[in-house]
């Protein structure tokens, strides 16, 4: 199957010739990040906190519902971004994966298996057995090298295991946990992969930043830490290339306003204002005109967000630049009835839902000679 090409008629901001627009062909390659929610196996491992997803755990997790859960996640994977690239994404960030062997399952699921998507996978230290990944297709990006960035983050002053406010309600299936010996809050790490996409050599970080038990607040500094981790990260490969092309996504628990993103990795809502080996988030926009990827008491934010170096915000499309970027929230991924009506479509007790978080995405473009 070839490259799926895109017809633009001069929507990326270069100049009219004499008033006409002109035509020009691209190559066009979607990069997503999907937070699975809860995609736990059946089996309990003892060196996990999964009790709960098992057929005799709280949620009655069996083999039906298992499947079921890889068949809606399937569902969706085939389907973000369509509406600009008739293929489905190159890349997948991921996270809330229990294991490998559940992606392994995932990607033989009959809606994705002709995408022949390849895994990479580490188990993290978080003791729910939740991990990142990426998923990318085998026949557009070559991997050279991948390594998961452990995050040091400690329980100081910090009181991450307090319960007493509305506010730390807001994550209650993700709390802190935090080691009796060392007081290190154990949280995923952040997973980096470079290789070759068609030709250029590109950089992608997948994250799942600590969650926001025990108050936005008091676990801020927790995520202030990932985006500092986040930004060494960018400063040792631009160190060896300042043009170096880097993709930062996830679920960061925090939104395009937090310090996390603004302040610790710098990012910038407008391309203009994004200095040299900078960053840019095109989800800050989003978020100021009331969109959401996850909801909480009817208020929506942007957990969910990819952003790129200046490097790929250049106007030079003979190599892969960003071009737009989204949030895919189609109806059958929403809530239609009841109290969460509106909500992002999850699991609950009579029904196999989708996840508690929006996809979201952006199109790389290069132009066809």
């Amino acid at each position: 199957m070839k490259i799926s090409r895109l017809l633009l008629f001069f929507i990326l901001g270069m100049p009219l010739s004499n008033g006409i627009a002109q035509q020009k062909n691209y190559s066009i390659h979607t990069v997503a990040f999907y937070n699975f929610e809860n995609c736990f196996d059946t089996i309990n491992d003892p060196n996990t906190n999964d009790d709960e997803w098992t057929p005799k755990g709280a949620q009655h997790w069996t083999a039906a519902k298992y499947h079921q859960k890889l068949q809606n996640l399937a569902r969706v994977i085939f389907e973000i971004g369509s509406s600009e690239n008739a293929n489905s994404p190159t890349f997948i960030g991921c996270s809330e994966i229990e294991n490998r062997g559940v992606l392994e399952d995932l990607v033989q699921q009959s809606k994705i298996i002709n995408k022949d998507y390849g895994i990479i996978h580490f188990d993290s230290p978080d003791k729910r057995g939740i991990d990142v990944a990426l998923l990318f297709q085998k026949k557009y990006f070559r991997p050279t090298s991948y390594t998961n960035i452990p995050l040091y983050v400690y329980n100081g002053a910090i009181k991450v295991k307090e319960k007493e406010t509305t506010e730390a309600l807001e994550r209650s299936d993700d709390d802190v946990e935090v080691s009796p010996q060392s007081n290190r809050v154990f949280t995923r790490d952040q997973l980096l992969v470079t290789g070759f996409l068609e030709g250029e050599e590109i950089h992608i970080i997948v994250n799942h930043w600590p969650s926001r038990s025990g108050g936005e607040k008091k676990s801020s500094p927790f995520r202030e830490a990932a985006g500092a981790l986040n930004r060494k990260i960018m400063d040792s490969l631009q160190r060896i290339n300042p043009n170096a092309k880097v993709i930062t996504l996830g679920d960061l628990n925090d939104g395009p306003f937090n310090n996390s993103v603004k302040k610790a990795l710098g990012a910038k809502a407008k391309k203009e204002d994004v200095p040299a080996m900078g960053v840019f988030n095109p989800f800050e926009e989003m978020a100021k005109k009331g969109l959401g990827t996850i909801a909480f008491r009817d208020s929506w934010d942007i957990f969910d967000q990819i952003m790129v170096t200046q490097s790929l915000i250049q106007n030079d499309f003979s190599t892969y630049q960003y071009w737009k970027a989204g949030i895919y929230n189609k109806p059958f991924l929403i809530q239609s009835t009841g109290l969460y009506k509106g909500y992002p479509k999850r699991h609950s007790a009579t029904e196999v839902g989708f996840s508690d978080h929006f996809p979201v995405y952006i199109y790389l473009i290069k132009e066809i000679k």
